[in-house]
This record gives structure tokens, sequence and C-alpha cells, in this order.
């Protein structure tokens, strides 16, 4: 395991304890976003990859999904344990830098919430995804949108023990390389959508005002393809 991948997961151990409490704007972006995408999760077998405090995954088992999640940040986990509803969900520790430890054509349906900036190659991810998913299944893979970077804007926070900003680590992946990593991955693109705040959501939200229609999110909707 390299040391850049040791300090993402060390960065986001940390984070854990005040991941959900950190009135991140993105997040409150995208959880609306991804779920809009999925549609009706109910009865299928989902995937969450790069879980973290659960978000997606206890959405998606509330919904009736049978679902299995998974990250390599145990800190991130244990958080997503401690929830309402972390019984129903089967999460596992994994690195998503290695293959999925997951059988071929094993899952309806596979979510990711902003991770891909985290991973160092997008092809490897993709073309996991492809394999794991039944013919017919669908993908929703969100990301923090490229742009944000033109704003100094990556992956951060203040430990609330010492008061040192810790950064994860990010990469720039651009939007053409998310959608051609999918494509050449075996998936279908059927939707690209990308989203910035209006006034009415950053009066909810005080940190996304400086982001005022500025594109914060991508997300991919993506299908097995034959």
């Amino acid at each position: 395991m390299s040391h850049a991948t040791e300090s993402v997961r060390d960065g986001y151990d940390r984070w854990a304890a005040v991941y959900d409490h950190d009135a991140n704007p993105l997040q409150a972006l995208e959880g609306p976003a991804v779920r809009a995408a999925v549609g009706d999760p109910r009865g299928r077998t989902a995937l969450d990859l790069g879980c973290g405090t659960g978000r997606h995954a206890l959405w998606l088992a509330a919904e009736g999904a049978a679902v299995t999640a998974i990250d390599f940040s145990e800190g991130m986990l244990a958080e997503a344990r401690r929830k309402p509803g972390a019984e129903a969900v089967r999460f596992q520790v994994h690195d998503l830098h290695r293959p999925l430890p997951f059988s071929t054509d094993q899952f309806d349906l596979v979510v990711s919430g902003l991770v891909l900036e985290h991973l160092r190659e997008l092809g490897p991810f993709f073309a996991e995804v492809r394999r794991v998913l039944k013919p017919g299944g669908r993908a929703v893979v969100s990301a923090m949108h490229p742009a944000m970077f033109l704003r100094g804007a990556i992956a951060r926070f203040t430990d609330p023990d010492s008061g040192e900003v810790v950064v994860p680590g990010s990469v720039n992946h651009s939007v053409s390389e998310f959608v051609m990593a999918a494509l050449r991955g075996g998936l279908r693109l059927d939707d690209v959508s990308e989203f910035a705040p209006d006034a009415t959501f950053a009066a909810r939200q005080p940190r996304a005002a400086k982001y005022l229609d500025w594109p914060m999110l991508v997300v991919l909707s993506l299908a097995w393809e034959s």
C-alpha cells in the first residue's frame, strides 16, 4: 500500500468523528441528487463503494434494498455501524485501489458517493463496477466537480482536538476523464448532470454562498452494457 493511500486513510479515520456534523454543503447537494438518480431501490441488491459514514447505504437499506457497503477507513465504518438501521447493512473494510472482493454479476445497483477524487486510476474502478453489476444493472457515481479545484476547494477538515487542518489528499480528474473511464470500463452512460448551488440552497447551507452558481457536483448515471 502506498504512502499516499495511507495518508488518505488516516485523514478519513480522523475526519470520521466530525464528518456528519461539518455542515458540508457538498454532501447536502449530493444526497438528493444521488437519490433522484437511483430512484426506487426496493428489492435490489446494492453495493455502496466508499460508503463513509453510511449516508447512502443506510438510505438504500431503509428503502428496501439488500445493501453491502465498503470503505477503507475503519473510523468511517465505525461511525456508520453506530447509526440506526446499520444492522441491515453488510459493512466491510476494503481499499478501492484493489479489485472488489465480490463475484461477477452480483449486484443490481452500485452507488459511489464523492470517492473519485481519491482514486489515482479511474479505469480499474469503473471496470470493477461493470464486473460486479448484473446484466441490466445500474450504477450512480457522484464526484466533487473538477471546477472546485479552480477555487482551491479540496477535501479537508479541522481536527476538533488539535485544531489542525487535515487534507486527506485529492486527485484532480476532469469530467471527461470520468466519462471516458466509465465508457472504457464497459458501462453505458445514460446521464451526466452537473449541480451548482442557487440562492435558496445557499440560504440553507451558508458555506455554499461563496460557490453560488459555481459547479460543485457531477453525477454519472451508468448502466451495464453488453
